[in-house]
């Protein structure tokens, strides 16, 4: 093993997988370190551990219990020559392709023996291809069929207009009909007709489905006109001179 890559930094949040893994590791000549988040790691802190550790090969988790987008870190370090190799529990097969499209070199679950993750690193260290063409094709194939799906349903949010996506705000902020009625001057049953157009339009059949469906392609609201003047007030108040 006279590979020329050979510094490896752990990046995982138990100590002891860390530690461990990098013992194996030591055991086959790389010169290893570890970056061990804890719940007061900032993701900016943990990046600039991981980057000065000069690593050439990075074993990464992707669910490190820090605030922060692990698919970032990811491409910052394979865009900068860096083998990374995420080494993880999920069984998420989409998450798995998308590492490998932002850049990873191959995907290993942790229940894998030490030896298979230690093996991977080692094809690294010596140029060799660090998981099959066709498994990985494989992941990135899901990911991209998910990506797609995501986008499509993305595409139905922007066929409401914007009293349909206020209204969708409010039904995401848990309010009722009644509710959203009285708040914005208008009828319960022209509520019920933007919640029926909006349920068309995203083509599900119930409030709590379009709900999930916003929660689940992260699409937000928008935000408030500051340009409509409020309801003026009428009655004999307004005639009140002092």
């Amino acid at each position: 093993m006279t590979g020329r890559t050979s510094r490896v930094t752990v990046v995982d949040d138990h100590s002891l997988f860390a530690e461990t893994m990098a013992i194996a590791l030591r055991g086959q000549a790389f010169q290893v370190q570890c970056a061990v988040p804890d719940s007061t790691t900032t993701f900016a802190a943990l990046a600039r551990t991981v980057v000065q550790s000069s690593p050439s090969i990075v074993l990464l988790d992707l669910d490190l219990g820090v605030v922060g987008d692990v698919m970032r870190l990811v491409a910052a370090l394979a865009g900068n020559g860096v083998s990374v190799v995420v080494v993880t529990g999920s069984t998420d097969r989409v998450r798995h392709g998308e590492a490998l499209a932002n850049g990873a070199r191959a995907v290993v679950p942790k229940t894998a023996p030490f030896a298979e993750i230690v093996g991977t690193a080692d094809r690294l260290r010596n140029g060799l291809p660090a998981m099959s063409r066709a498994d990985r094709e494989a992941l990135l194939r899901t990911y991209r069929a998910d990506a797609d799906s995501q986008n499509e349903l993305r595409q139905r949010f922007h066929l409401m207009t914007r009293r349909e996506a206020e209204v969708l705000a409010r039904l995401m902020a848990g309010e009722q009909v009644t509710e959203i009625a009285k708040a914005r001057f208008v009828s319960e049953s022209t509520v019920r007709t933007q919640v029926k157009s909006i349920l068309a339009k995203l083509q599900v059949s119930s409030q709590l489905t379009a709900v999930g469906l916003a929660h689940r392609v992260g699409w937000q609201p928008p935000q408030p006109d500051t340009r409509e003047a409020p309801p003026r007030p009428t009655g004999r108040g307004l005639l009140a001179t002092g």
